[in-house]
């Protein structure tokens, strides 16, 4: 069994000490170490190699967007980003996908979402299913409605099939879903997945949301544009 290396990064001790202690009851989790800022965290990332950082938003010395930026634009970053917030729609997540952040998490979440969360960023996936990050995504869309040109270009790099596939990835949806929605198998929706990561230079299905908002593949409302 793979073990799931974890950084928990907030300025608040009892949120540290309690979900080190949840994690650490996972057989597949480990919490490596803790970080009280963001200016810690990037250190500490650096020291520990940690496969996900359970990042809070709102840190002294450096926030938790700041260190989500440092952290992902580093070239040889393999570490997965979960913000941490204490509300559903807090204006910084916004922020912070942007930043690279691969997903959020509500601090009062459950052990078992806790968990979940973990395994899911860790596998390179995104926390899109929740009907909040939807609403998340969705505004996302919105302050960002003129599609951004040098972005736009690399959408053609893209096949039809691809641009498909990215835009219902964008939606939310699984690769199962995905599957079924365009009859085929789910193998060959990963091998897709694959390729658009690769081909966009991006670092999970997180990222290809934000990027097919960013160029207007898919609207506000949802849809695919006209």
């Amino acid at each position: 069994m793979t073990t799931i290396r974890v950084l928990i990064a907030d300025d608040q001790v009892m949120v540290r000490q309690g979900f080190t202690v949840l994690l650490n009851a996972e057989p597949d989790i480990e919490v490596v170490g803790q970080a009280v800022d963001g200016r810690d965290a990037v250190a500490q990332v650096a020291e520990l190699a940690p496969d996900v950082v359970l990042m809070d938003v709102r840190m002294p010395v450096v926030d938790g967007i700041e260190a989500t930026r440092r952290l992902t634009e580093a070239a040889d970053s393999a570490v997965r980003v979960l913000m941490l917030t204490t509300f559903d729609l807090d204006e910084y997540v916004y922020e912070a996908l942007r930043a690279g952040a691969s997903g959020f998490l509500l601090k009062d979440a459950s052990a078992a979402d806790l968990a979940h969360a973990v395994r899911v960023v860790a596998a390179g996936e995104a926390l899109l299913a929740p009907t909040v990050t939807r609403r998340l995504i969705t505004e996302f869309s919105r302050l960002s409605a003129t599609p951004r040109a040098p972005l736009r270009k690399r959408v053609g790099e893209l096949t039809g099939r691809e641009t498909e596939v990215l835009a219902l990835v964008a939606q939310g949806l699984s690769n199962a879903e995905i599957a079924e929605h365009l009859v085929v198998a789910e193998q060959t929706v990963k091998t897709h997945v694959s390729r658009i990561l690769t081909k966009l230079g991006l670092r999970d299905r997180t990222q290809a949301a934000v990027f097919a908002y960013e160029t207007g593949v898919v609207r506000p409302a949802g849809g695919r544009p006209g």
